[in-house]
C-alpha cells in the first residue's frame, strides 16, 4: 500500500472523529429544561420505558434501551414497524415512550403515535429536527440535532446517530446519580461481570465440601494425615478434635518440618505435628476479601468454618482466580 494511500486513510479517519466530536460537544449547549422534563417522565414511571425507532436510530434505541435496563430502570425496545401490527400490546399507561428520529418524519412513528396517545402514555422524541411532526405531538423533546454527518455530502447517518446515543447515556446517568444507584446495585444487576464477582461472590459460592474437604481427627496417625494431604490435593487438611471443632491445620510445611527432626516421619500423631490456631474463613464472606487476605498472608489455601468452629468447607487461591474475583 501507499504511503499517500494510508496518509488519506489516516486523514480520513481523523476527520471524522473530529467532526463527530464536534457535533457530541455542541449537544452541552441544548440542554435544558427539556431535558430536566425528560428526566423526571422517566423517574416518576411506573411502568417500563419503552425504546422505539427505525433504521439506525432503531440500532441506537436497542442500546440505549440496553443501557437503561443495566441501571436498574426497566426498559425494551419496540420496533416501531412490528407495534404497528399487534406489538403495540406490550405497551400499558403506565409506560414512558422514548422516539428516536433524525427527521421526526419516521412513517412508522408517526402511525404508531395515535394509538400511543389515546393511551395516554407521555412520549420523549429525541430528533434532530425540533419543528417536525412527531417534535409537535411528543410531550418532551430533546434536540439532536447537528450540523452535519461525519461522510461526505451528509449520505451516512454517523454525527446524528451518535448525538443520539449520547443523549440516551445522558439520560441514563442522570437518572442513576437521582437515584442514588451504587456499585452494589451495578453489581446485582451484572452478577457474571467482573464487579458483580468482586462485590457479590462469596465464600460459599466456590468452597470445596462434603467429602472433597480434608479433615482427620487429633489423634490420627501420621500415615492417615499424610495420606490425607495426598489425596484430598490441597496441600493440607484441616485438624479436628472429638467434637469435630477445629483445632490446627497441617499442611506441606508442616511435614518438611516433622520429617526434618523425626527419624521415623510416620511416628507421632496429627496433633503432635499441627500448626495450631489457624486462619479460618467464614461462607458468607465476600470472596474478593478473602483472596486479600490470602495475598498479604501469603496462603493458598484456607479452611472453611462454621459458628461452632467445624469444618464445612475449604477454599484454594485457584478456586478464586478460576471464579474471576481478581
Amino acid at each position: 500500500m501507499s504511503e499517500n494511500k494510508v496518509s488519506s486513510r489516516r486523514a480520513c479517519a481523523e476527520l471524522v472523529i473530529e467532526r463527530e466530536a464536534a457535533a457530541i460537544a455542541a449537544l452541552a449547549g441544548k440542554i435544558d429544561e427539556r431535558f430536566d422534563q425528560a428526566v423526571d417522565l422517566i423517574r416518576d414511571c411506573r411502568g417500563r420505558v419503552i425504546v422505539t425507532g427505525m433504521g439506525k436510530s432503531g440500532l441506537i434505541g436497542k442500546k440505549i434501551a440496553a443501557t437503561f435496563s443495566s441501571t436498574g430502570v426497566a426498559s425494551f425496545f419496540l420496533h416501531p414497524a412490528e407495534g404497528g401490527h399487534g406489538d403495540l400490546g406490550l405497551v400499558s399507561a403506565d409506560d414512558v415512550v422514548l422516539a428516536i428520529s433524525k427527521s421526526g418524519d419516521s412513517n412508522e412513528l408517526v402511525d404508531i403515535l395515535p394509538p400511543l396517545k389515546r393511551l395516554g402514555v407521555p412520549i420523549i422524541l429525541i430528533t434532530g429536527c425540533v419543528d417536525s411532526p412527531l417534535a409537535r405531538r411528543a410531550d418532551c423533546v430533546l434536540d439532536a440535532s447537528v450540523n452535519g454527518e461525519a461522510g461526505p455530502d451528509n449520505l451516512i447517518p454517523t454525527s446524528s446517530t451518535t448525538a443520539a446515543l449520547v443523549l440516551g447515556d445522558a439520560l441514563a446517568v442522570a437518572l442513576l446519580e437521582e437515584r442514588g444507584f451504587s456499585r452494589e446495585d451495578f453489581a446485582r444487576l451484572h452478577p457474571k461481570g467482573q464487579l458483580g464477582r468482586r462485590l457479590l461472590l462469596t465464600v460459599g459460592d466456590i468452597m470445596h465440601t462434603g467429602d472433597a474437604v480434608p479433615i482427620v481427627k487429633h489423634n490420627a496417625p501420621m500415615k492417615e494425615v499424610i495420606f490425607e494431604v495426598t489425596a484430598k490435593r490441597f496441600g493440607s487438611t484441616a485438624v479436628v478434635d472429638d467434637r469435630g471443632t477445629l483445632i490446627g491445620i497441617f499442611t506441606d510445611g508442616d511435614l518438611r518440618r516433622w520429617v526434618e527432626k523425626k527419624t521415623d516421619p510416620f511416628a507421632g500423631t496429627a496433633a503432635e505435628a499441627m500448626t495450631r490456631n489457624p486462619k479460618t474463613i467464614k461462607a458468607d464472606e465476600l470472596a474478593m476479601a478473602v483472596l486479600n487476605r490470602m495475598q498479604q498472608h501469603k496462603i493458598t489455601c484456607l479452611p472453611v468454618v462454621d459458628a461452632e468452629r467445624r469444618p464445612i468447607g475449604i477454599v484454594h487461591l485457584h478456586d478464586l482466580l478460576a471464579a474471576g474475583v481478581l
